[in-house]
């Protein structure tokens, strides 16, 4: 389980770090292309980045399926639930389990509806604009970040049914330990 947490970890990490690189160098690169030094100028304008925008999305786009993974699994993402604190702790526990299995069940739908999409585009010949990847790989991250997600939520119920906490990975917010 910590190999699956890390390399979720480290896919994340990763692709913040290159899309952020990759923004400012292609920022960089446009800036300075408009300098009025003829030979800086002509030897930038040969420099071809019209792909780094379509890398940049589909990089933020596999950042945001795996990101929404972790935050079901360290337990951060936003959830309002005035009404279920005031209930009997095993009311409480039943609307949370309760909650934790539909949002299991939805990813896991949406994680095999895109599963399809996938195979469907697989035997096309479509390709990306830019980068000519084949637009399977491209939404590839839906099935995987879906059913990751689907995984971490049923991680959550198994963990919150045993000891009564949400988080499966229990971390303490202020200095990053576990």
């Amino acid at each position: 389980m910590k190999i699956l947490d890390h390399l979720e970890e480290w896919l994340i990490a990763f692709l913040m770090g290159a899309a952020t690189l990759l923004i400012f160098v292609a920022v960089a690169h446009r800036y300075a292309a408009g300098t009025p030094i003829p030979v800086v100028q002509d030897w930038l304008l040969k420099i071809d980045l019209s792909w780094a925008q379509e890398l940049c999305i589909y990089m933020c786009v596999w950042m945001a399926k795996f990101g929404a993974a972790y935050g079901v699994r360290t337990g951060i993402h936003v959830g309002v639930d005035v009404m279920i604190n005031r209930l009997p702790a095993n009311t409480r526990k039943l609307y949370v389990l309760f909650g934790l299995g539909a949002g299991a069940l939805f990813t896991g739908i949406v994680g095999t509806l895109a599963t399809g999409f996938v195979w469907d585009i697989a035997h096309t010949d479509s390709t990306s604009p830019d980068l000519e990847l084949p637009k399977w790989i491209v939404y590839l991250c839906i099935p995987l970040g879906s059913y990751l997600m689907c995984f971490r939520f049923l991680q959550v119920a198994w963990s919150f049914a045993r000891t009564g906490e949400r988080r499966a990975c229990r971390r303490d917010r202020r200095d990053g330990r576990r």
